[in-house]
């Protein structure tokens, strides 16, 4: 959640323009609009929670990651999955 409000109000502080020359529509639209991105986070997190808790019952033996920051992922994949996910490629 942090890091999704924090990119959205970056964003729309800074103007950024996103695809297609998308900006991030006012701030005020995260009470107002049901699709909001942050809204959709926020309504959508315990369910992926969950998910994850059924999938850690079926499947004991996958490895589930947690991966909490942009460096956390870098990290990851400059690590033992970089020569799996060119192979793949």
């Amino acid at each position: 959640m942090r890091q999704v409000a924090a990119r959205t109000v970056r964003r729309r502080l800074r103007r950024q323009r996103l695809w297609n020359g998308n900006v991030e529509p006012p701030l005020w639209t995260i009470f107002t609009d049901p699709e909001h991105i942050v809204r959709r986070a926020w309504n959508t997190h315990a369910k992926s929670a969950q998910r994850v808790a059924a999938l850690r019952q079926q499947r004991p033996e996958s490895a589930i990651v947690r991966l909490r920051s942009w460096r956390e992922v870098q990290q990851w994949m400059g690590g033992p999955l970089r020569h799996t996910v060119a192979a793949e490629s």
